[in-house]
């Protein structure tokens, strides 16, 4: 389900103050408790979000020539970091100041020492800041694959990839990402979406880019932008907060109250074996600031609630390390359930119940993409046996930005 429509991007709403919880504007509310026949109240959440008024569909100038941009640098070059890239990556910065770049090409330059930070050997890790000098070295696109001259592996690929497509124009593709598909190369991943891409390249050799990133057991809404200027424009709207997405999960126990602000820092632990993001206290090394809303949308006995989730800053891991912060941890989540003698319940799959639901941002080219995914099929049969509503009115929707 997705539609792009010319309007605002932020609806008027109450705003927090400090950490008190969210109550969400008059427009969120439900409805007053008047009494059904019979007697009983009326469910919170029974009412359905008023309705938006009838889309316009978007349309482009047709005589609008967008300018492309520089090409690749041939030679060394050396640049400044903006404040707008301050505690950037330095893959991201790549990314956002070269969108032709692949993953593989970024890492392999950086790996070699070629890419160099105040004069030192940088990790794709590390994070830059306002005031440091980049030396990059000389950068080229891949070579483009030749148009209809696809293997039989690369066709299947391809229709794989467009199974996916929840939103697609000439600039912009919003997949559905399936559960267990990592977005990037890594150790010990064989198959990926940014690999994937390769096949879609275009008569100019121009493959589209990844926008922003799923971890690999998370479902839902991936940003891809097809052209240059798209990436350079997506990617500005997701550093400047323009972008709104919202998450559902399944998690342990029932939050109190039952919709809030969780603000904390988090910071990289490097274990022996995995990666995990810890609560870290603002000034330590390496430790960045961190926004979530929530909202319990319906509960199971008790044990199990169903919450819509809003990340207003986009760290590692975010909203699974916050839930675990607050003591109701993501069903089925291998890294930050730690809940002892907590039984799942019968028939539900220990997989990580967290969807990227919906993603709404400026287009590059005016009007507003607007894009939701369904419930994977794992999550599915786990609010089928537990009897949630999955068209319930979502109360986070419209939840402040910042």
């Amino acid at each position: 389900m997705s539609r792009r429509v010319k309007r605002p991007l932020r609806p008027a709403g109450d705003r927090p103050k400090g950490a008190r919880p969210y109550r969400g504007s008059q427009a969120e509310r439900p409805p007053s408790k008047s009494p059904r026949p019979g007697g009983k109240p009326a469910p919170r959440f029974a009412a359905s979000a008023p309705r938006a008024p009838k889309p316009v569909p978007f349309v482009p100038e047709p005589e609008k020539v967008v300018a492309e941009l520089p090409p690749l640098p041939t030679k060394v070059q050396t640049f400044v970091v903006t404040a707008d890239e301050n505690n950037m990556r330095v893959d991201r910065f790549l990314e956002a100041r070269f969108p032709g770049l692949s993953f593989s090409h970024i890492q392999r330059i950086v790996r070699k020492g070629e890419l160099r930070v105040n004069g030192k050997r940088a990790d794709s890790k590390d994070r830059i800041e306002e005031g440091q000098s980049i030396r990059i070295p000389p950068l080229k696109l891949d070579t483009p694959k030749v148009a209809g001259h696809l293997s039989e592996a690369e066709n299947k690929t391809l229709q794989t990839l467009k199974d996916m497509i929840l939103f697609e124009d000439a600039d912009v593709m919003v997949l559905n990402k399936p559960a267990g598909l990592a977005v990037q190369g890594g150790s010990g991943v064989t198959r990926n979406v940014d690999d994937m891409l390769e096949v879609m390249r275009d008569a100019k050799g121009q493959k589209p880019r990844l926008v922003h990133r799923l971890d690999k057991e998370t479902s839902g809404c991936l940003l891809i932008a097809k052209t240059r200027f798209a990436a350079t424009a997506l990617t500005g709207s997701f550093r400047h907060r323009s972008a709104r997405k919202i998450y559902w999960a399944l998690v342990a126990g029932v939050p109190k109250p039952k919709q809030g602000r969780i603000s904390t820092y988090l910071a990289k632990e490097e274990g022996e074996d995995d990666t995990i993001m810890r609560i870290a206290a603002h000034g330590d090394e390496g430790a960045s600031h961190a926004v979530t809303y929530y909202a319990v949308v319906e509960t199971s006995a008790q044990k199990l609630a169903w919450v819509s989730l809003k990340p207003v800053t986009g760290r590692t891991h975010q909203l699974r390390a916050h839930m675990a912060h607050i003591d109701h941890a993501i069903v089925g989540d291998p890294k930050y359930f730690n809940k002892e003698n907590w039984q799942l319940p019968g028939g539900l799959q220990k997989r990580l119940h967290l969807l990227a639901r919906r993603i709404v941002i400026p287009h590059p080219r005016g009007g507003v993409i607007d894009a939701t995914a369904p419930l994977p099929p794992h999550m599915l049969q786990s609010w089928n046996l537990l009897g949630l509503e999955a068209d319930r009115f979502d109360p986070i929707e419209n939840a402040p930005e910042e």
